[in-house]
């Protein structure tokens, strides 16, 4: 069982040993919210989320992104799971993996999104969860419960980012609408 992390919080993704994380991979999960509407008719079906990640420069400058339009980073270091349209079943609904020691050396930040591709907003969703996991160990790190539910149709997760040489991970936790990574981008670049 990995740490249970509140909004804000920064851990190392250094091992025990003094080691680094080699290999992670970052899952997120999802229930559609029960009840609602008349006479609850309205409540049920799905929700369609979105795991995203965008990797940043040191100026901000968006290198690149991986999302269900684009399943992998152009130099192969991400890669997304596949869209899950429906948030049906236990466990991770979408996962992005991150082989962190092919993430080229430009990169500064890995910030981690979920986000309604219909607009559907937050109030329709309930369990929602990210975690953290060592892919080498299948050993959860961390995980964050998006407790907050809200008229806002993304969340900004995590930023996993280098710093003095090393992999860090930053809870972020902030809520913004936009259907899109491209939409969620100018709520993002102030928390880098």
């Amino acid at each position: 069982m990995g740490i249970s992390l509140v909004k804000g919080q920064k851990i190392s993704l250094e091992k025990s040993d003094g080691s680094s994380l080699t290999k992670i991979f970052l899952g997120a999960g999802w229930d559609v919210a029960k009840g609602g509407g008349l006479f609850g008719m309205f409540g049920g079906g799905s929700i369609d989320l979105d795991a995203s990640v965008i990797l940043f420069d040191e100026n901000k400058n968006v290198l690149d992104s991986v999302w269900f339009a684009q399943l992998k980073s152009r130099d192969g270091s991400i890669q997304h799971s596949g869209d899950n349209l429906t948030g049906e079943g236990d466990g991770d609904d979408e996962k992005i993996y991150v082989d962190l020691t092919r993430v080229p050396a430009q990169v500064k930040s890995i910030v981690f999104t979920i986000s309604s591709f219909r607009g559907q907003t937050f109030e329709k969703v309930e369990n929602a969860f990210c975690r953290l996991v060592d892919e080498t160990t299948n050993t959860e790190i961390a995980k964050y419960n998006l407790t907050g539910k809200g008229k806002f149709t993304a969340l900004i997760i995590a930023n996993v980012y280098r710093h003095n040489g090393t992999w860090k991970m930053a809870a972020l936790g902030e809520t913004c609408n936009g259907q899109t990574i491209q939409n969620i981008i100018p709520s993002i670049l102030p928390l880098l």
